[in-house]
């Protein structure tokens, strides 16, 4: 027995190693989703939908946090409380759930709006992400936050190009948290009512292939690219994230519906401040307003190549 304990703390250690050496090298986009997911992939599936309230006032909005990759534990768990208070305050019904189930089309009737708040992995299996997008092409809305965009999406490459715009690179690393400068670009949009021009937030900042204006994104927030270190630092390895074009904040028209994505939102404490719940109490209710068309407030479109 105590043989068996020792093998498995030896390649419990020897998998953290792995990890550790993903980590310096930035692989497979995020190194801690590329390390976890390599080492522990998770591509479980529900098939049993929850039960719904029977009373869901209107307009109401589904938090989904399934995480089939890295777990921001922290951040959810403020996201949470921020969404909730938000709601209360709107008078918006919310409902949150990790059960992939509940993407089939006769729930997602009941929702206005669904939230992806730092959702990872192979969430949802096909029948799902159909049902999904189905109802977003048709009028619904959608929010994600912060890992939503992150690299353990690139299986579903429909999710990617449609709602993210963009493959993911890395975040920085060496420091993981840095205070930079968020800066809004489209200051008469109405998911930035109530922001100021600009302000300083701590964040793992990310970094993209490539921004997504060129695909016909509209591009909300950046951030200052001098206001951090924008790089991968570690023993043996210095890995450069600048993107020149950084946004944070986009937001793009698919279909009948709208999206917006905010990349800020990994630790509770992004929900705590004053900006970063303004700004997503104002993309809700952007995304909630049939009378405000996706198309009103678009971005120039793609830029020819």
């Amino acid at each position: 027995m105590a043989k068996a304990g020792g093998i498995a703390r030896k390649l419990i250690k020897g998998l953290l190693l792995i990890g550790l050496v993903l980590a310096a090298m930035g692989l497979a986009g995020a190194w801690y989703v590329g390390a976890w997911n390599l080492i522990f992939p998770n591509t479980q599936h529900d098939t049993q939908a929850p039960s719904l309230p029977g009373e869901l006032q209107e307009p109401a909005i589904l938090v989904f946090s399934k995480t089939n990759g890295f777990r921001h534990r922290e951040g959810i768990a403020g996201g949470l409380l921020a969404l909730q208070g938000i709601a209360n305050e709107h008078g918006w019904s919310i409902y949150s759930t990790e059960n992939g189930a509940v993407f089939n089309r006769q729930q997602l009737g009941r929702f206005s709006a669904v939230v992806f708040l730092s959702a990872t992995g192979d969430m949802l299996n096909e029948a799902q992400e159909l049902a999904f997008r189905q109802w977003l092409e048709a009028g619904g809305s959608w929010l994600g936050i912060h890992a939503a965009g992150d690299g353990s999406h690139k299986g579903w490459s429909w999710y990617v190009e449609n709602l993210i715009g963009a493959e993911f690179k890395a975040h920085i690393l060496g420091p993981q948290f840095q205070v930079a400068k968020a800066e809004v670009e489209q200051r008469d949009h109405p998911a930035m009512r109530g922001l100021p021009v600009s302000w300083e937030h701590e964040e793992e900042w990310y970094s993209w292939e490539q921004s997504p204006r060129p695909h016909g994104f509209t591009i909300l927030v950046t951030v200052d690219e001098d206001s951090y270190s924008p790089m991968i630092k570690g023993p043996g390895i210095e890995r450069d994230l600048r993107m020149g074009d950084h946004p944070v904040v986009w937001s793009n028209c698919v279909g009948e519906g709208k999206t917006l994505y905010s990349a800020l939102g990994h630790k509770a404490e992004a929900f705590e401040q004053t900006q970063h719940p303004q700004l997503l109490s104002s993309g809700l209710a952007w995304l909630l307003d049939d009378d405000q068309a996706c198309e009103s407030f678009a971005g120039p479109g793609p830029v020819s190549q």
